[in-house]
């Protein structure tokens, strides 16, 4: 087997949500190549190297500067058929998720996303991944010769650089095809904060509907306590009280820190399904009856305007 890591780049540096990929290599038990694709490369490279990959192989041109998936796969496909890669894996980021079924697609190849687990058993590789909301799990073969993976951050944990130093080798871009040909890249409108990424924030403090007009009363004050990022679930997000891009859940971002405050949060299935792989979760909610408890390590009945302020108290202490 030979598995071909597809990175994800921000501001030509390799995202942290890259290392999960390369766990999953490692887990494969295959020499892996990392491929870096975009325009300019260079921090990236360094970075990679450090990975005990056999290869990092560098696609690197102007037209590859904004990460467009349709301006990708030719190349991804065209790699992947010159080094005769047996498994493309990616991580199940907005960016995977976008990229690979189009590579797998270029290269008749077929795709399972979201892995949460492999096992390779004298060559037969069988991809563990969750169903029906993560309330089971099931296991899938992918009968083509190549196999297109992409795989949950929060199931990998991130690899650690193994001292080596990869060689490099630049690789070709392939034409553009005609579906890229009309699509054009316009602009980038992305949240800025100065907290961590959701899906790389060790610690995440969580807001549901029941904080209403005073979410970010109420939370950010802990979140800056414990440099923590903020999350929501989707009721919240849906009534207007925290912005989309911090929903937490089966629609939203799937997160597994090492602590999880949910507070105001009842636990419906699909926000359960974004954050029960989380290492310890903290719940507070006046509801002795609510789903979260279920999954929760600790939990708080309290009316979550009286427990917050005094959580924050006694940190402080």
């Amino acid at each position: 087997m030979n598995t071909l890591v597809i990175a994800e780049l921000h501001e030509g540096s390799l995202r942290k949500s890259t290392h999960s990929a390369i766990a999953f290599a490692r887990q494969v038990g295959a020499p892996f190549t990392i491929l870096l694709l975009g325009g300019d490369v260079k921090n990236a490279m360094t970075e990679a190297a450090a990975f005990g990959a056999q290869k990092v192989l560098v696609a690197s041109d102007a037209s590859l500067k904004e990460p467009v998936a349709e301006r990708y796969a030719p190349t991804v496909a065209q790699v992947a058929k010159s080094g005769n890669f047996d498994v493309i894996v990616v991580t199940a980021s907005s960016y995977g998720k976008d990229l690979a079924p189009r590579v797998a697609a270029k290269l008749a190849a077929g795709y399972v996303p979201d892995i949460s687990g492999v096992k390779n058993e004298g060559g037969k590789i069988t991809f563990r991944r969750p169903v029906y909301a993560g309330n089971a799990y099931g296991n899938a073969e992918i009968q083509t010769p190549v196999k297109v993976v992409s795989v949950r951050q929060s199931e990998f944990s991130a690899a650690e650089p193994s001292g080596g130093n990869s060689p490099s080798e630049n690789v070709a871009v392939a034409p553009v095809d005609a579906a890229a040909a009309r699509v054009e890249f316009v602009s980038l409108e992305a949240a800025k904060s100065e907290r961590p990424d959701l899906g790389e924030a060790k610690v995440i403090v969580s807001g549901g509907r029941a904080l209403k007009e005073r979410f970010a009363e109420v939370l950010d004050p802990l979140a800056n306590l414990l440099g923590a990022a903020v999350g929501a679930s989707r009721a919240a997000c849906d009534a207007g009280y925290a912005p989309p891009e911090l929903q937490v859940g089966q629609t939203g971002r799937v997160v597994a820190p090492q602590l999880y405050f949910a507070i105001g949060i009842s636990g419906a299935i699909q926000h359960l399904a974004g954050m029960k792989g989380s290492k310890n979760i903290v719940a507070i909610n006046k509801d002795s009856e609510a789903p979260i408890f279920q999954v929760a390590d600790y939990g708080l009945v309290q009316d979550l305007f009286t427990a917050v302020p005094e959580l924050i108290t006694e940190l402080k202490k």
